[in-house]
């Protein structure tokens, strides 16, 4: 409806474009006046001018279909805008932190009518229809208001509903129309359509209001007992009488967390679960970034696993990919026609390892829409923190590329500085809007301040992880005993660094992919027995060492072969020794580090640790203490990994019982049960620059842990 003038009568006219109508009339709601309109095209436009209303006036269309159908229903073009000037100046600000709940599709009531606004950003587009189930797929019926200059297109429908299909079709400059996913879309149908679908993603009646408190309580706590456990969520468990699907979320919710409880790990970080249409991406190539994915259920369903977990104790990390996106036609890539969401040269936007193209973060709206999306999930979702893929790839513009094929900064470095302010932004805003949250880079370079606020110069993350501890390590326990004497400098090395950063020791689903073996084929032996010693004896110094701790599924148990993203765990392993002892050790590990303040709460305290041995190379032997500020308690670590039983002494700092509190090679654990009888008592022998010293049995392959239990 729109103010008119005919001849010398003023009034309104009125317009509809409506399929299947054999008449359309105009009906004031105030009064139920009607005006019958005048069809002037075949394809269902009607048209009525109404003389001397001057003004606009709020009304409703009634239709009579050809079969004799009456339908009385609101008009999308009757209602005013569901975005104001201050959210768009945000939004172009780049500043707009809830841009989720104004972009996207929504539920709302505007004068009293329900229905769905819908809002997309596509600056460069010539036209922009809302296109669905509900009229047919079909864009002249819903062509999109723009908002003045900012780039965004707007449109409430009456009457619409959750659950509806949609997709917005987008005419650029050249004519061309593209058929684009909604971007902010919480909901999505399955591939080949991939449609948006609209959901409410507000009405799941959370029950974890006592963990958020302890979260918050924990905020700016660092140093507190964070032991992952890595999932991908479709092949931890599958069910093999229905085809070998995987779990929906609600299937999966009481399996994973009873295990994990039992496991004693204190959070479960997910491998992407926002949407993606290819399952072998694992979840990194997104297409729907607000989402979580329609393959184990309904976004509702994806809370309550959530809240489950909250219920039993157990934090949630979600695996977040800001640093890249598929070329998929129905997605991000060229947008509107432009390259709206990715940068236009393929020197700064195109990704060599992934074929995927790389955000434009110096572009205000995608600093806005990947902010608002690391917001979305802690708040949508009460997710505890996020683990950020690729930050390597985010923070070198020559990553990964030769010269020639990357374009410098404006200072001629080669530091993409956009994405430097960008992850400091969204660090700084997860945790001033969720106290306690935890962001964590996965980061494989010595970029400086990875872990360090913001304020001192720092990215702003929480943690980042020790990639190189990890491959140092593993290199180290792929060689044969026999030859490890030449590479013990692989074990020591770390701690030259160990308190830059504040590290995750992590073995995570990258190390047992692509032909790299699983963690207990990676262990330099012939034998499963011998292999499975090893392993052992690796996961209880990495308990032991400095570091919060993070483990792939699988890996608890010691999987014999490649996890495969399209099958299940291999559970049926835990009836043997050699994997079931395993397990049971982490269990035990977990429970000792999450209950021993020495272990778990001077992670980051360089105070907290010191060398014993770290030279006896030709013995295969590393030693060190971990102690609390004030040392009154005291733990000693002996890992020996060579192939022969030795007799040992080591010295300690205080005289009395040391308690022997893990003995990786107990038969309790798969290993034949030689050891120290439950502990020493420390001797008035001088060693290792210390007045007294424990004389110990170490088997081969093996890592004891002893606790100093007093005089």
């Amino acid at each position: 409806m729109h103010p008119h003038t005919r001849g010398r009568s003023k009034g309104v006219v009125v317009r509809a474009l409506l399929g299947n109508a054999a008449g359309c009339a105009v009906v004031e709601v105030a009064t139920g006046e009607k005006w019958a309109m005048e069809p002037v095209a075949p394809e269902g436009l009607f048209e009525v001018f109404i003389p001397k209303r001057p003004k606009v006036f709020r009304y409703q269309l009634r239709t009579q279909t050809h079969t004799g159908e009456l339908r009385q229903f609101s008009d999308p073009y009757a209602f005013l805008p569901t975005l104001g000037p201050q959210d768009l100046y945000l939004f172009n600000e780049g500043n707009e932190h809830r841009a989720y709940d104004k972009l996207g599709a929504h539920l709302r009531t505007l004068d009293g009518v329900p229905g769905v606004a819908f809002a997309v950003w596509a600056p460069a587009a010539r036209q922009v229809s809302l296109v669905g189930n509900f009229n047919h797929w079909d864009g002249r019926y819903h062509p999109m208001r723009p908002l003045g200059s900012s780039g965004v297109w707007e449109l409430f429908v009456p009457g619409l509903e959750e659950g509806q299909l949609y997709k917005y079709a987008i005419r650029d400059t050249h004519d061309h129309v593209r058929l684009k996913t909604d971007p902010y879309g919480t909901y999505f149908e399955g591939p080949p359509n991939n449609a948006s679908i609209v959901y409410d993603t507000a009405k799941f009646k959370w029950n974890d209001a006592a963990w958020l408190e302890q979260r918050r309580a924990q905020a700016g706590r660092l140093d507190r007992p964070i032991s992952i456990y890595e999932v991908h969520l479709g092949s931890w468990r599958r069910k093999p009488e229905d085809a070998g699907r995987p779990l929906s979320y609600r299937e999966i919710a009481p399996l994973l967390t009873a295990y994990v409880r039992e496991m004693g790990f204190t959070h479960v970080e997910f491998m992407p679960l926002a949407e993606h249409p290819f399952t072998g991406s694992w979840g990194y190539q997104v297409t729907g970034f607000f989402a979580p994915t329609h393959r184990y259920g309904t976004p509702e369903e994806f809370a309550w696993l959530i809240d489950q977990l909250h219920q039993a104790g157990i934090g949630v990390i979600l695996d977040w990919v800001p640093a890249h996106f598929p070329r998929d036609s129905f997605a991000l890539a060229e947008f509107d026609g432009t390259h709206l969401y990715e940068h236009a040269d393929p020197r700064l936007g195109a990704h060599m390892d992934w074929g995927t193209l790389i955000f434009n973060y110096g572009r205000n709206e995608v600093r806005c829409f990947l902010a608002a999306n690391a917001l979305a999930w802690l708040e949508r979702y009460h997710i505890d923190g996020l683990r950020v893929d690729a930050v390597a790839s985010m923070l070198y513009l020559d990553y990964s590329r030769k010269e020639g094929q990357w374009i410098p900064n404006r200072h001629g470095g080669r530091e993409n500085l956009e994405a430097i302010e960008f992850l400091k932004q969204v660090n700084g805003l997860v945790h001033h809007y969720h106290p306690g949250a935890v962001m964590i880079a996965e980061e494989s370079t010595s970029f400086p301040g990875v872990s360090k606020p913001t304020a001192e110069g720092g990215l702003g993350f929480d943690f980042k992880w020790n990639m190189g501890w990890m491959h140092d390590t593993l290199k180290y326990f792929a060689r044969e005993p026999i030859h490890r004497k030449w590479h013990h400098s692989d074990l020591t090395f770390g701690m030259l660094y160990q308190y830059a950063e504040n590290f995750v020791t992590v073995f995570s689903h990258d190390e047992v992919v692509h032909g790299k073996g699983s963690m207990l084929f990676k262990m330099g032996a012939w034998h499963i027995p011998e292999k499975a010693a090893n392993l052992r004896a690796l996961y209880a110094h990495m308990w032991a060492y400095p570091g919060k701790k993070l483990l792939f599924m699988g890996g608890e148990f010691a999987q014999s072969h490649e996890w495969k993203h399209d099958g299940s765990l291999d559970w049926h392993l835990c009836e043997y020794p050699d994997h079931e002892g395993v397990r049971l050790l982490v269990r035990d590990l977990n429970r000792l580090y999450t209950s021993e303040p020495v272990l778990s709460a001077n992670d980051l305290n360089p105070q907290g640790f010191r060398w014993i041995s770290c030279q006896d190379a030709g013995a295969g032997v590393i030693a060190y203490l971990r102690s609390d500020p004030f040392e009154n308690t005291f733990f000693v670590t002996i890992a020996h990994l060579s192939g022969a039983t030795r007799a040992y002494r080591i010295g300690v700092p205080r005289r009395g019982l040391w308690h022997e509190v893990i003995n990786t090679n107990s038969q309790y654990y798969g290993g034949t049960g030689a050891g120290n009888d439950g502990g020493r008592e420390a001797e008035a022998v001088p060693y290792d620059s210390y007045e007294q010293s424990i004389a110990v049995t170490l088997p081969p392959l093996t890592t004891v842990i002893f606790k100093w239990s007093g005089s």
